[in-house]
């Protein structure tokens, strides 16, 4: 897939845990875990929205679209 969640690199950059985040977001340690992980399917402008108030960080801190490799 060419999109990568990079969520744990702002979490690091921001000092912040899975738990805090999850408090102050407001969605689950699972979804936020499955965000984390880079397994997200899909993901929610509300839920971005909230991510990036919390960390204080733009979307294309979170988001990077890798082209993937031609054969």
């Amino acid at each position: 897939m060419g999109i990568m969640i990079n969520l744990d690199v702002m979490m690091a950059k921001r000092k912040i845990g899975l738990t805090e985040l999850s408090d102050k977001v407001g969605i689950t340690l699972a979804n936020l875990s499955i965000l984390k992980n880079n397994r997200a399917r899909a993901v929610r402008f509300t839920t971005l929205d909230a991510i990036c108030k919390a960390l204080d960080c733009q979307p294309g801190d979170i988001l990077e679209y890798i082209p993937d490799e031609k054969e």
